[in-house]
């Protein structure tokens, strides 16, 4: 897609200062337009939360490392959990997140690392779940060409509202088990720049959750995460055990809940991050 047509399609969101012409420049992305579309799902109108919205977004791994998280992290012949934890994790969010009073106004976005979309924007009450049978992790790691898709997709999702008059905010989670290595166009300081944009706006949180698969080559989260503009606070580093594991998803499920009671809940995640 061309950086005219990039620009076009986020004219209002540049006219709102949503987002800078300086993060839309480096963008690279094949089909980005019919990439951006297959996530936007229901319409403003299908939505008639006119009190407001808060978009959450999810973009869990699902490359072949993911099965090497064992239940034993030190025997290889120990169960796969790892597709499972990502399984479970995902649905613990949409559970807790379904039985809020404001469900009304919340929406799912999961798109997976390697850009299957489960869930285009749907109301929290009639996402889809995450099973064995639409999660097979098994393909690569295109982190920076996804994360910018992602990204692109919520902002576009949420310029939707701002432009009918309603308030949006979004919570925005990146799952992942590695660094990346099969990006062809973008980079980390692409996604930076959109993050950095996002954040300054006051209406975006990014996080981002980086799954130890126990191998002796696992990545810094830690620096992966902030080359792409994460804030220290909101990135979650949780070893290899289920029990680490779990945690860590069950912090994202506790911050999705506070952010989704809107005002102070929403501000002090945007602050103090994940421990807030």
């Amino acid at each position: 897609m061309s950086n005219a047509n990039v620009t076009n399609l986020f004219q209002t969101a540049l006219d709102d200062g949503a987002i800078s012409a300086a993060a839309l420049q480096g963008i690279h992305v094949p089909d980005l337009g019919a990439q951006i579309q297959a996530g936007l799902g229901m319409s403003v109108a299908q939505v008639g939360a006119a009190g407001g919205v808060m978009l959450f977004g999810m973009m869990p791994d699902d490359s072949g490392s993911i099965a090497s998280i064992r239940k034993d992290p030190n025997n290889y012949r120990s169960s796969v959990i790892g597709p499972q934890l990502v399984r479970d994790g995902h649905n613990m969010v949409l559970d807790a997140l379904k039985g809020t009073k404001q469900r009304d106004g919340i929406m799912i976005l999961t798109r997976y690392l390697n850009g299957f979309v489960l869930n285009p924007y749907t109301l929290v009450d009639q996402a889809i779940r995450m099973d064995d049978k639409n999660y097979d992790p098994r393909l690569g790691t295109p982190l920076y060409d996804q994360a910018v898709v992602f990204l692109l997709t919520v902002l576009k999702k949420a310029q939707e509202f701002i432009d009918s008059g309603v308030s949006c905010r979004t919570v925005s989670v990146f799952l992942t088990d590695g660094r990346d290595e099969h990006s062809k166009k973008q980079t980390a300081d692409d996604v930076r720049r959109i993050v950095e944009d996002m954040i300054r706006s006051e209406n975006h949180i990014v996080g981002f959750m980086g799954i130890d698969d126990g191998s002796v080559n696992a990545p810094n989260f830690s620096v992966i995460a902030q080359e792409m503009g994460i804030p220290p606070g909101l990135i979650l580093t949780p070893g290899n055990t289920e029990h680490e594991i779990r945690a860590a998803f069950n912090t994202v499920t506790q911050s999705a809940l506070r952010a989704s009671q809107g005002g102070k809940g929403f501000s002090a995640l945007a602050l103090g991050g994940f421990g807030a």
